[in-house]
């Protein structure tokens, strides 16, 4: 290095130090064991707390979804609010817009402030505005409340689950993820099972049913409250916020009810953690220059995965009710039926499939999931084109597609979550949901209505293959850019980005390129 480079070099480091001093950005180093010891506990009735308590939150919004799904139909009525075929594909998206804000929202929350902030207070947007949808008298009304229910939905996504890779031992965190995100498809299977009863127009007045239906969803709001109230904060986020002393009390007294009375095991042979303390965010704009300067490739590969999954889930899963009325005459009073076949199988492909990303590997199963599920889809769609298929035939192809698909789409949220570091995970994952599900994901619903009101089975067609390519595409990335993170612990997958030797080293590099 010559003598102007390492001045200039030196200016910048008396400039970061002298910022960080006067921002109060890093405050302490402590060095820790607390997140080998939470990788190395047995699974217990605590992480079951921990599962059952976060993890209810895809149970909610997979019911959500359904009920949005179902009632397009039974909205259409000239009898209940006579919405047309676009305002229905409306609901879907404004619901994915008020979940982009949420997220976004929440994410900076959750890193700023706590996760437990953020899974204490999301369920009470989605609770408040449940119970007015179900009294929604017009469109405006409709739509208002379903994007605050989108709002509460959409913070979940980040809070909930970085909280949740940040209790759950490496070894098993894989196979955890993909069930918790896959219980979506829980939620929209009971929400499936109801509509058969709840959206019959010949048992039930259809102005009543789909109203009940939001009622359902906000009791289920209460539970949550009360499970959560139980959950600790993250001893990993407090560690990074001047809260090692709570961090150590929390986790001790996690090992105590694990072991109940018996010995607790030391870590050894294990490299302690050091870990620099900060007490101030990282704002979007300066994640997004670390995102995409730091972590280029792994920003890419969250990027794609997001957005293939987004549109292929969103798209297909919001119309798929108009799909069976439209181009095979099924009864809105049947269509309950075949949506339980779809559900069924999205909720069986994480349970079967969700092991095998611990045991064979991230890359592998991601890779594989995409591309299986892009050659299905296609294949079905072809079908679809040529008028092969029935009601019957059309469920049960689409529901080997989303056997497949579905722990691929959970594996997006798990790639995110675990290949940034702790102190930007929360935001990591907000930003690319928001991105994903912001762009593609409500996209998606508005096309493929439009597609499906032309009756034209060949427009149709053209927009499935749009989901296809995204598919394959995101395949391939996965195979060049994905992360063997199985069995290993997050900072060591991505190490804390507050250790103040790589943030001193990424401003350096990040200064000198842009001068």
């Amino acid at each position: 290095m010559s003598t102007k480079d390492e001045t200039k070099e030196k200016e910048i480091l008396l400039t970061i130090d002298r910022k960080q001093n006067d921002d109060l950005y890093i405050t302490g180093v402590v060095t820790t064991h607390l997140a080998s010891r939470l990788d190395h506990l047995p699974f217990s009735k605590f992480h079951i707390l921990v599962i059952s308590a976060l993890g209810i939150s895809w149970i909610l919004d997979g019911l959500e979804v359904m009920i949005i799904g179902a009632i397009g139909t039974i909205l259409a009525r000239k009898d209940v609010l006579g919405l047309s075929d676009l305002e229905i594909g409306l609901i879907g998206t404004t619901y994915l817009i008020g979940a982009v804000i949420g997220s976004l929202v929440f994410g900076w929350i959750s890193d700023r402030y706590g996760r437990k902030k953020v899974f204490m207070t999301c369920p009470i947007f989605y609770l408040a505005a449940s119970i007015f949808i179900a009294f929604s008298m017009n469109f405006p009304w409709l739509i208002f409340f379903n994007i605050v229910m989108g709002f509460g939905i959409g913070g979940e996504y980040s809070g909930v689950n970085s909280a949740v890779n940040e209790f759950i031992p490496s070894r098993i965190r894989g196979r955890v993820n993909i069930i918790v995100n896959g219980s979506y498809w829980l939620g929209a299977t009971l929400g499936s099972i109801a509509s058969l009863f709840l959206l019959n127009t010949e048992k039930i007045n259809p102005n009543l049913g789909w109203r009940i239906f939001f009622g359902i969803g906000s009791t289920m709001g209460i539970v949550i409250l009360f499970l959560r109230s139980k959950i600790p904060e993250s001893p990993r986020w407090l560690v990074t916020h001047n809260k090692s002393e709570m961090a150590e009390e929390i986790v001790l007294q996690i090992e105590q009810w694990v072991y109940k009375g018996r010995v607790i095991p030391e870590i050894i042979n294990k490299t302690p953690l050091k870990i620099s303390q900060t007490n101030k965010p990282i704002g979007y704009k300066r994640i997004a220059k670390i995102l995409f300067y730091k972590f280029r490739k792994r920003s890419i590969l969250g990027l794609i995965l997001m957005l293939s999954q987004a549109f292929m889930y969103n798209a297909l899963f919001f119309t798929y009710a108009l799909v069976l009325k439209r181009f095979y005459n099924v009864n809105e009073n049947e269509l309950g039926y075949y949506l339980l076949g779809f559900c069924i199988a999205n909720f069986i492909g994480p349970l079967v499939l969700s092991s095998l990303f611990d045991i064979i590997g991230r890359k592998i199963m991601i890779s594989l999931t995409y591309f299986v599920s892009s050659l299905i889809l296609l294949l079905s769609s072809f079908l679809f084109l040529k008028n092969k298929l029935s009601p019957l035939t059309q469920t049960i192809y689409w529901g080997a597609l989303f056997f497949v698909a579905s722990p691929g789409a959970s594996a997006a949220y798990l790639t995110i979550s675990e290949i940034f570091p702790l102190e930007i995970r929360s935001l990591s994952i907000s930003f690319f949901y928001s991105l994903g599900t912001g762009t593609a994901g409500t996209i998606g619903p508005v096309l493929f209505s439009k597609l499906i009101s032309t009756h034209n089975r060949t427009n149709l067609f053209f927009g499935y293959l749009v989901a296809v390519c995204l598919m394959f595409v995101a395949a391939i990335v996965e195979i060049f850019f994905g992360i063997s993170s199985e069995g290993k612990g997050l900072e060591e997958i991505a190490k804390p980005l507050s250790d103040i030797l790589n943030v001193r080293q990424f401003d350096i590099e990040d200064k000198i390129k842009l001068e």
